[in-house]
Formats: structure tokens, C-alpha cells, sequence
């Protein structure tokens, strides 16, 4: 397990000082590999005691095995598509590799369920349900997760949005918001800057963040009301997918739930109207 591993694990634990240690450790790892405790925690306005504290809420043993693991991974550093293809690899020699790959999909939605709180899970299903309005943004990799996300949640309830910056004004959308909004921002390794500056620009609008992510110190955590940490060993986006779509599908699921009444009444709507003609089935003949 890596530092980002163990800092998510563990992260309810920590003490408010205790999570800027963690930022500092994810966010300056070289640094932090060549600095005492002491040095550490002045930088960051913390006791030395404190930074032995963190390591110690992680289950370390103390300051120099957090070192020892930020050096070992500094130099075993790869991008997150090489650390994908090299856990698909290992398991190429092994029978049923299909059987395997899902094994692993298994562990990591194991994995997220232990990392998100159910009064977190909640909130967000109380904010989605009660919203006049939900946009829901998502780019480049986290783009067809808010296309999904966008279409399943309009299933449910009216007044859906999906984002796009890269085809409206996004300035004139934010204009728009108001406080009985809630935006929905979808932000994986890489970080892109654009889904969080607006998701700041929006939170000056009084407007309700839920941020979905693979980490809680991931940079959306800053403007984010409630955020929810999708497992991710090694920043790999690719092998978050399968834990980020589940997860959407709980948010959807607990939607469905809270808005039973309102949800077939959408549905009976929508059967109401004559659409046959868009549809086929598999065993006709064209």
C-alpha cells in the first residue's frame, strides 16, 4: 500500500493539524523525503510531535519509515497508464485472466465502500433530491462518467445539466446557479485546472459542491461541501472506473429511493408518450 493508500484509509482519523501534514506529504513528497520531523512541522505551523503523530495514525512507525516509503516510491515513480499495464501484466501468466482483472475491480469497490462515510453518502442524496437544479461537470478522462452520471440522475428528477466548457459560456452558466443549486465535479489524476476553478467560481455563488475524486486531498477537496474518495492505487484512472461507476450508480440508486413517488410519476410520463417508432428489437429483420 502506498502513502496515498494509507492517507485515505486513514484519513477520518486525523486531526485537523494531522491533514496539513498529509497535504504537505502528498503534495511535496520530494521535500518531505529529505526533511527532519522538525523541519517538517515548522514549515507548516505544526509540532514536531504532531508530524510523528501523523505517522503514527497511518500505523507507521515513525517519521524515517514515512521517508523510507516516499523515497521507495520516488523512485519506482511511473505514469498511471505504465502502473495500470504492469498490474495487468503480472497477471497475464495466471489462469482466467478475465476472472482476474475482476477480481481486482472487486477489491477496489471493497476498497472505496470502506473509504466513503454513509453520513457523507446521505448529504448528498438529501442535497441532490432537494436541488432546484444539478450540474454536473466532468473533463477529459472524467468526462464520460458525468455524461453517465447527467443522463441517470435525469432519469430520476428534472432540471439536469452536463456541463460542457468546451462548447458554452461557462461564465454565463455560473451567472445562472443560484443557492438551491448543487454542482457535481468529477476531478481524476491528472488534475485538470478548469472543472476546479469553476467548481470555485460556483461556491462564491453560494452554490452546494459535491466533489467525486481519488483522494480526499485531491484539489477539489478546497471548494468541495462533501467529498467522496473513488480508490485509485496509483492514480490510475483507468482502474477507478470501475468503483466510480458503482458508486454513481448509488447515488442514483439512493435517488430512485428517497423520490419513489416523484420518479414513477416520471416514468408513467414518459410511457405515456408514443415512441415505438424509436425503437427496434434485436431479432427483426432491417
Amino acid at each position: 500500500m502506498n502513502i496515498k493508500e494509507l492517507i485515505d484509509r486513514h484519513y477520518h482519523e486525523l486531526s485537523k493539524t494531522q491533514k496539513k501534514v498529509a497535504a504537505q506529504v502528498l503534495d511535496y513528497p520530494r521535500q518531505v523525503a529529505l526533511k527532519s520531523a522538525q523541519e517538517l512541522g515548522a514549515e507548516i505551523g505544526a509540532s514536531e510531535t504532531t508530524v510523528i503523530r501523523f505517522c503514527y495514525s497511518l500505523k507507521l512507525a515513525g517519521y524515517t519509515e514515512l521517508q523510507k516509503m516516499i523515497r521507495e516510491q520516488l523512485l519506482n515513480q511511473e505514469s498511471s497508464l505504465s502502473s495500470y499495464r504492469q498490474s495487468k501484466v503480472e497477471l497475464q501468466d495466471k489462469p482466467h485472466f478475465m476472472m482476474q482483472v475482476m477480481e481486482q475491480d472487486r477489491n477496489m469497490i471493497e476498497e472505496t465502500m470502506r473509504e466513503i462515510r454513509e453520513t457523507d453518502y446521505d448529504m448528498a442524496i438529501e442535497q441532490l433530491s432537494k436541488a432546484k437544479k444539478v450540474y454536473i461537470l466532468g473533463m477529459r478522462s472524467s468526462s464520460a462518467a458525468a455524461s453517465w452520471l447527467s443522463y441517470a440522475v435525469g432519469l430520476v428528477r428534472s432540471d439536469v445539466r452536463s456541463i460542457r466548457p468546451e462548447v458554452e459560456d461557462v461564465v454565463q452558466t455560473i451567472s445562472e446557479m443560484g443557492k438551491e443549486d448543487v454542482l457535481v465535479v468529477i476531478s481524476f489524476h491528472r488534475y485538470l485546472r478548469k472543472p476546479i476553478q469553476i467548481a470555485h467560481l460556483a461556491k462564491k455563488q453560494g452554490i452546494f459542491i459535491l466533489g467525486i475524486t481519488d483522494s480526499h486531498l485531491a484539489p477539489i477537496h478546497s471548494a468541495a461541501d462533501v467529498l467522496f474518495p473513488i480508490h485509485s492505487p496509483d492514480k490510475s484512472t483507468l482502474d477507478a472506473t470501475t468503483s466510480l461507476f458503482s458508486f454513481m450508480n448509488a447515488i442514483v440508486a439512493g435517488l430512485i429511493v428517497k423520490e419513489k413517488e416523484a420518479f414513477e410519476k416520471r416514468q408513467a410520463n414518459y410511457r405515456a408518450v408514443e415512441s415505438d417508432f424509436l425503437f427496434t428489437e434485436g431479432t427483426e429483420k432491417l
